[in-house]
């Protein structure tokens, strides 16, 4: 599963850098046909897709290493690590395009040869196109959080491309003169706006947030099939890539034997790894009835008890 998620995300990261080298080039000649601010912002969202593409490839690389003696939870938050350098890359990007779209406002300019812009804009559009839909197979598969947001600034690029195409119809066959620099702003607004969005995922990953409420509940309604269980406490759950971590206290009698403790823990680990694969479970055991911090309900509350009172 491991070989087949790095075949996949590589395989990702290398066709959105491919596009991206193709599309930098076509959008560079059409920048100097054109004088387009909308297509200079356009190059600029290519030459930033490019940077955030090869830091993708990096990370999925690193991520796809197995634990070794100073990364012993694994490398799967390189990932994440990516995913925020691409998230700044993204800010600088629509900060500059929106600079050079108020001095234009400012200042004036025309732009030129829209046939070119035009067709540039078109084949950029098909292109990106086939590389999302690839994109998006990977992610289903593979649950990549570099490849969803490198995905982002290519999903942003077919609006972008939209927009030149109809900036410099505006501006060139409809005399709109300030359609060009508007619609700069506008697309660096948007960079904007998919930067925060990307950046939420990368964050919850690095800042080890707790799996969404229904997959913990689900977690805890597994455990609880388990009636040798008294009590299950202190669940910690986090994800780092696409390696899940979930830890917690469960209660035993006091007399019981650690061997026969042991494999009660055994069946109860295999149980939930079936409807939780790729799972690092940790299950500590407390005597019946023990209490660890009084009065912490972060510790001590009782998964099993919420699940009665909530039905």
């Amino acid at each position: 599963m491991s070989d087949t998620r790095a075949s996949l995300t590589r395989s990702a990261a290398l066709a959105s850098i491919s596009v991206a080298l193709v599309l930098g080039a076509l959008k560079l000649w059409a920048v100097w046909q054109t004088s387009s601010t909308a297509m200079l912002g356009s190059l600029a969202d290519t030459a930033l897709d490019l940077v955030a593409s090869l830091a993708t490839l990096l990370a999925v690389w690193v991520a796809a290493h197995p634990a070794d003696d100073n990364h012993r939870f694994g490398h799967g938050k390189a990932e994440a690590l990516s995913a925020l350098f691409q998230v700044i890359l993204i800010a600088l990007s629509a900060s500059a395009i929106a600079f050079r779209a108020v001095l234009r406002l400012a200042e004036g300019g025309e732009t030129q040869a829209a046939e070119a812009g035009i067709g540039v804009s078109m084949v950029a559009i098909v292109a990106t196109l086939g590389l999302v839909a690839w994109q998006r197979h990977v992610v289903s598969r593979t649950g990549s959080v570099a490849i969803q947001t490198d995905s982002v600034h290519y999903q942003s690029d077919l609006l972008l491309n939209l927009a030149v195409i109809v900036a410099l119809v505006l501006d060139q066959y409809l005399g709109f003169t300030r359609a060009d620099p508007l619609f700069g702003l506008g697309i660096a607004a948007w960079l904007l706006w998919n930067a925060w969005q990307a950046s939420s995922d990368a964050i919850d990953h690095l800042m080890d947030r707790e799996w969404p409420e229904e997959q913990r509940r689900a977690f805890v309604e597994r455990a609880a099939r388990h009636p040798e269980l008294a009590k299950m406490h202190d669940l910690r759950t986090r994800t780092s890539g696409t390696q899940d971590f979930a830890q917690f206290h469960v209660d035993l009698p006091a007399q019981m034997t650690v061997e026969e403790a042991h494999d009660i823990i055994e069946r109860v680990e295999e149980d939930l790894l079936q409807a939780f694969p790729n799972t690092e479970i940790l299950i500590h055991i407390d005597p019946e009835g023990h209490v660890d911090e009084p009065g912490n309900t972060l510790v001590e509350a009782d998964e099993f008890k919420k699940l009665k009172d909530d039905e």
